[in-house]
């Protein structure tokens, strides 16, 4: 068995993907634009901005940050140039988990030969899969430590989920749940909760049975909510739904951050029952924050907001250490002023159930 080998990462560094929707600047329906626009971005900025799975989206990630100031100026560089290049197209760009009216059947895979593999895989469930998220990469020092903090962090997971809530809409409906995209990626293989793993060993040869039956070719095919990245040297959190405001991706950035090195110094948590992190985790993708929390170990059920503003006191001290303090003080704020596909509803519902109305509104809080 080929080693695998964890790129230990000395310091918390953190690294964002955010996954954008490319709509029609007067219609706001997807558009597959993104080939023309992966042709004019200049060379300075092509490892920030990439393809994705359909034509229809863009990715752009961060390079390797050892704050979440940095992680800002990252962003919002990148994402003014891309902007510049999208208008110009006759294109806008769109933050949040699911497009709320675009038929799926219009959308086309992007021409790269692993996604193209993957949609003669996924078939029928592929086709559906047009959605959009915020992945956040958080460094950690050693390969039985990212096991340590990954077992932890699924107990977590579900409350990630409920601060960040922004898919309530699919193809004109209102799927009554406030992260759609969540059960979306569930039908997809290898996706969703993942079971807890003993060590680094166990992830090693996991991996590597899955490549030998060729389920997988890399890590990069499994779709779990969390993984270690073992090139990057990182714990990769994959569950969130994507904010439609940059301030709120920081403040879910830096709790992320703090986070891990609160689980890294902790004591390993027994084994939660695979049934409640499940439930949990249905909760948030049914309500948001206004579903509920149950403890996995004591069996106390909480409000999620409770859950919420608990997790957010917990890790504080660590944030002020890393000095991401001023961005994790927005949690409170999400909580009390709720998510984006809360704001969705309320604003499609004001607006006489307009869907082009609701998106301007929300597109431009993106940077407010």
């Amino acid at each position: 068995m080929e080693d695998l080998i964890f790129n230990k990462s000395p310091a918390p560094t953190i690294g964002v993907e955010l996954e954008l929707q490319i709509l029609n600047a007067e219609t706001l329906d997807l558009t597959s634009l993104a080939p023309g626009i992966l042709e004019l971005v200049p060379d300075s900025l092509k490892e920030r901005i990439k393809p994705e799975f359909i034509q229809s989206m863009v990715e752009i990630n961060t390079g390797i940050c050892s704050t979440v100031a940095e992680v800002e100026k990252d962003l919002k560089n990148t994402y003014t140039h891309l902007n510049e290049i999208t208008e110009g197209l006759g294109a806008t760009l769109y933050a949040a988990s699911l497009h709320p009216f675009s038929n799926v059947a219009d959308q086309h895979v992007s021409e790269n030969l692993r996604y193209k593999r993957i949609m003669n895989d996924l078939q029928l469930i592929g086709t559906r899969f047009i959605t959009q998220g915020l992945h956040v990469h958080i460094g950690v020092d050693d390969e039985e430590k990212v096991i340590k903090v990954y077992n932890n962090l699924r107990i977590y997971l579900p409350i990630l989920l409920a601060l960040t809530t922004s898919s309530p809409y699919y193809e004109s409906i209102d799927t009554g749940l406030m992260s759609y995209r969540s059960k979306l990626f569930e039908a997809l293989p290898l996706a969703g909760m993942p079971d807890s793993l003993n060590d680094w060993d166990e992830f090693e040869m996991l991996v590597a049975l899955l490549k030998k039956s060729m389920i997988i070719e890399s890590v990069k095919d499994i779709w779990w909510d969390v993984r270690p990245h073992p090139a990057f040297g990182t714990i990769e959190v994959r569950i969130c739904d994507l904010p439609c405001t940059l301030r709120d991706i920081l403040a879910v950035t830096a709790l992320i951050q703090a986070l891990v090195l609160a689980i890294a110094e902790q004591f390993e948590n027994p084994e939660p029952h695979m049934q409640i992190l499940r439930s949990n985790k249905w909760q948030a993708a049914r309500y948001g924050l206004e579903g509920f929390y149950v403890d996995p170990f004591f069996a106390r059920k909480y409000s999620m907001k409770e859950a919420a503003l608990g997790l957010y006191r917990h890790v504080r001290p660590v944030a002020e250490t890393l000095e991401s303090s001023e961005y994790l003080d927005r949690i409170p704020g999400i909580i009390d002023d709720l998510t984006c596909a809360h704001l969705q509803k309320n604003i499609y519902s004001a607006n006489g159930n307009s869907f082009p109305e609701m998106i301007r509104s929300v597109q431009g809080r993106f940077l407010k």
